[in-house]
């Protein structure tokens, strides 16, 4: 029998707010953490001693979040059930030393952050925000949400070739944003946005900053069946959930689990950072939660051996003009549901019983599910589904949404499909254990 639905059309409509109010990983997390409080859990310190006490509590460290709820009676070798996800979208970041130009041309300089469509941010209006770290040691999250910079394209007339050839972009030299005309000045930039957050001149010493589409997210199409917008990939699962974990313990009925919210960095570039998947941040809290509530490594061995962990990104909904690029007997299609990310060389975590797992939750929630894999001639992409299976031992499954555009500067998926996931989620934070 499904469960009631916990998230209709209001829900892609909350995602569209979210995804405005994300243009960075650390802007993300504060707008998860805000969703969370609004929920009743309370951020933690890592370097404070941890309580063992019921109820849901987040750690923040730079563009991470792990949140967690202890429900009542919960035991120390209670397993968890946790969603993965990573905040990170390719983009264009800022470098130490930013001011440049040329020409009478004032410009920033950039770097690709992962891999980004770098046509998708020519003649593109861009923001800029991050994070500023200042002179006393706090930071201070920065959004100049207005057209500031823009990264033109060559005329037609000076590449005649362009449009038979196709576009051939220099990474170094073709990306450098332009932001205003005069004569370079070393420290204008950092200048500029200490104005703009109020702060004192010099009182920033460190950054870290990315471009980002001013144009805000909507609904396409003549029944508004998709919905466009920056950063899906993988905002829209950090926010799904974000969602879940707070209606399951809204009523707390019973939860036989302790579920888990672990939105990581770095995903675009490896992971490999202290706030990335294969670093230690999950399996640091995990165990803290076990042994604040009097467990011994004994009862950490027994919950991580219980627990289920969905790695919710983003996947390749079949394009239509270039459907041979897809494997030909699966083709995910928007507003058909989340999919099930299966590849047999381990790009992607999901095995048999992890199918039937997630197929189980959907079930539950009256919700379709699709399955896909790559093309056999083309290579595989990869999650932090592996990664988290690996460095803790925890059974993983790769789920996601349908897309098109993937690591555009705006993607596309079906507007249905952002609350049929959360829906799914839901279902699976509420599972009960397995009957002998």
């Amino acid at each position: 029998m499904s469960a009631p639905t916990r998230f209709d059309r209001g829900h892609t409509d909350d995602l569209m707010s979210f995804l405005a109010a994300s243009p960075t990983p650390y802007h993300a997390v504060a707008s998860a953490a805000e969703r969370l409080e609004k929920a009743g859990f309370r951020q933690v310190a890592e370097t404070d001693a941890w309580e063992g006490t019921s109820g849901g509590k987040y750690v923040l460290r730079g563009g991470a979040i792990i949140a967690w709820y202890v429900p009542e009676g919960a035991e120390p070798h209670t397993p968890f059930r946790i969603i993965g996800a990573h905040t990170d979208s390719p983009n264009l970041r800022v470098k130490p030393l930013p001011d440049t130009g040329a020409h009478g041309w004032r410009q920033v300089a950039v770097e690709i952050y992962g891999g980004p469509l770098l046509n998708s941010w020519l003649d593109r209006d861009l923001g800029l925000a991050g994070r500023l770290s200042l002179r006393d040691g706090s930071t201070r999250l920065v959004n100049i949400d207005r057209a500031l910079l823009r990264v033109p394209q060559l005329a037609i007339h000076l590449d005649r070739s362009v449009s038979s050839d196709g576009l051939k972009l220099d990474k170094q030299r073709h990306l450098q944003p332009v932001w205003g005309l005069g004569d370079t000045r070393d420290g204008d930039l950092i200048s500029f946005l200490e104005e703009e957050s109020g702060l004192p001149a010099g009182e920033v010493t460190g950054w870290d900053l990315m471009t980002h589409s001013i144009e805000p997210p909507s609904y396409l199409g003549r029944d508004k069946e998709l919905l466009a917008g920056p950063r899906m990939d993988n905002l829209l699962s950090v926010h799904a959930a974000t969602a879940a974990l707070a209606a399951v313990t809204a009523a707390d009925s019973g939860l036989s689990y302790i579920p888990v919210l672990a939105a990581f960095d770095h995903e675009e570039n490896g992971s490999q950072s202290d706030t990335g998947a294969d670093g230690p941040l999950l399996g640091g809290v995990l165990e803290r939660s076990v042994f604040a509530r009097g467990g011994s490594y004994e009862d950490r061995a027994r919950a991580f051996a219980g627990t289920i962990c969905l790695s919710s990104d983003t996947g390749h909904a079949v394009h239509p003009n270039y459907a041979e690029r897809h494997d030909p007997t699966h083709h995910p299609r928007a507003n058909g549901g989340p999919i099930l990310k299966v590849n047999v060389n381990n790009r992607y975590a999901t095995d048999g019983s992890g199918r039937a797992v997630f197929a189980a939750a959907c079930d539950k929630a009256g919700v379709p599910v699709q399955s896909f894999v790559s093309n056999n001639s083309m290579p595989c992409g990869t999650t932090i589904g592996p990664i988290t299976a690996a460095r803790h031992g925890i059974k993983t499954v790769d789920i996601g949404v349908a897309i098109l555009s993937m690591h555009s500067a705006r993607e596309l998926c079906g507007s249905d499909d952002p609350f049929l996931l959360a829906n799914a989620l839901v279902a699976f934070l509420e599972s009960q254990p397995p009957t002998a």
